[in-house]
């Protein structure tokens, strides 16, 4: 081929390059309404996902506790050396667009075989020879297909891929956090209320072997009571043990030794802002796992356009220039000058199906990823109308709960008062006192699982990061 066919071709080249990668376009209509159960939805334009955890969680213990977390957990670490990573890769690849540049001295030693050609025709005398260099050289590779360009995109996708990825571990460390100091704070109550059960039921005790030796309850009744009052024990060793696990757990995620955790009470716990979550499909808007989605799909979109660009020649072009001598005292002369440049154009013939394969592998590897997309938001809205859902049903709960236990409380005082006045059954107090404990306990929980569903809202709308 002539100069000037090379001349002619050369553009056109280039310019169909422009048409082998397709440029990358987000999925259109995989977040809409349609994901949603839009029945305990509300529509104003107020959005919680917009919110910082500081506006949610005001507890001033809580919020220390999550900005040590953040500060030394060491996942957060790793996902930050991860970025670097990936930061770094994109580096890389935005410098794969320019030449790559090599300099320094050469020094090359040759002596021929005397059982050669060419040893022979030296007339069996062996030739030493020395040559000294310093060259430059240089060797670039035309993006004529857009190879270097979608790696570079590759690169940059895993970049944004990592930073994610570090969001998510932030969000789900934060919402550990708080979920673990609600249930501390929920224990403390529960564990108040057991010790002043255990306070009343001995004084309950007594009262009851007063009624036994006045002949109007039985030894039956006074077993009852110091069972029950066995019974409350028992639940106090259980709440302590509890505690001091949950604590040990919460210095986990705090990365600090085992320790007594400060706290506040239940009772101080004031959610402010208002639990309103905007429309449908603003709500997966922060989510970090859908980012990671759809940045696995980026890439391997990308991937495919690099592999269907292997199906056309590369253009690569090399060139060095230097000095060169075989006498060390003449090596920085005129004389000394050389240059070479190489320019080749490679079609790819056959080469064992290799390039075909990866082709198809990355075309299949994009399915998958698309796929994965779309299951992840399906997870993402599922996960956020679940929350949504618990938490209208756990602000009803608490109500009833309160309730039941304000019966049960008074079910106590009217047959305890019966038993005095020698008109009721003694098992009838026993009932109503071991139902009034278990039914003030479960309104405790109710009350903490309100502020886990908060917990579990703030980490179904991707963590309230601004």
């Amino acid at each position: 081929m002539s100069i000037k066919q090379w001349v002619i071709l050369l553009p056109i080249l280039l310019l169909t390059g422009c048409f082998v990668g397709k440029p990358y376009k987000a999925p259109e209509n995989m977040i809409n309404d349609t994901y949603y159960r839009t029945d305990k939805l509300p529509t104003d334009t107020l959005n919680i996902a917009n919110f910082s955890w500081k506006e949610l969680f005001t507890d001033n213990k809580l919020q220390q506790y999550i900005e040590q977390g953040l500060q030394n957990n060491l996942d957060i670490r790793n996902a930050l050396q991860q970025i670097n990573i990936a930061n770094a890769y994109l580096l890389q690849g935005k410098a794969a667009f320019f030449p790559t540049l090599s300099v320094g001295p050469s020094y090359n030693f040759q002596t021929n075989s005397l059982n050669t050609i060419f040893g022979q025709l030296g007339n069996g005398a062996r030739i030493l020879a020395n040559q000294y260099g310093l060259g430059i050289n240089t060797n670039w590779e035309a993006d004529i297909w857009g190879t270097i360009k979608n790696s570079k995109d590759i690169a940059l996708a895993n970049f944004l891929k990592t930073q994610s990825a570090h969001q998510a571990v932030k969000s789900n460390l934060v919402a550990s956090i708080a979920d673990t100091y609600y249930q501390l704070i929920a224990l403390d109550e529960q564990k108040k209320i057991t010790e002043q059960t255990i306070i009343y039921r001995e004084k309950n005790l007594e009262t009851t072997k007063a009624l036994k030796e006045a002949g109007v309850v039985t030894a039956v009744a006074i077993k009852q009571s110091e069972a029950l009052l066995l019974n409350s024990k028992g639940i106090l060793i259980s709440l302590d043990n509890s505690i001091k696990l949950l604590e040990n757990y919460f210095c986990m995620l705090l990365s600090i030794p085992p320790q007594t955790i400060e706290r506040n009470n239940l009772d101080q716990q004031q959610i402010n802002t208002t639990l309103a979550t905007g429309v449908p499909i603003q709500l997966l808007t922060n989510r970090p796992d859908v980012k990671v989605a759809e940045y696995n799909y980026m890439s391997a979109f990308y991937n495919t356009n690099v592999a269907k660009a292997s199906f056309y020649p590369s253009l690569t072009i090399t060139a060095s220039t230097g000095l060169q001598s075989i006498d060390f005292s003449k090596l920085f002369s005129a004389g000394s000058l050389f240059a070479n440049a190489t320019a080749s154009l490679l079609q790819p013939i056959t080469n064992k199906r290799q390039i075909k394969t990866q082709y198809e592998v990355a075309q299949a590897n994009q399915e998958i990823a698309f796929n994965n997309y779309k299951q992840t938001i399906l997870t993402a809205a599922s996960d956020v109308s679940n929350a949504l859902f618990n938490y209208d049903a756990q602000q009803q709960l608490i109500e009833i709960k309160h309730q039941e236990f304000l019966q049960y409380d008074t079910a106590v005082q009217y047959s305890q008062q019966l038993v005095n006045n020698g008109m009721g059954n003694y098992l009838d107090v026993i009932t109503a006192l071991q139902n009034s404990l278990t039914a003030e306990l479960n309104y405790i929980n109710a009350k903490y699982g309100r502020l886990s569903n908060i917990v579990q809202l703030y980490k179904a709308l991707g963590g309230g990061w601004k």
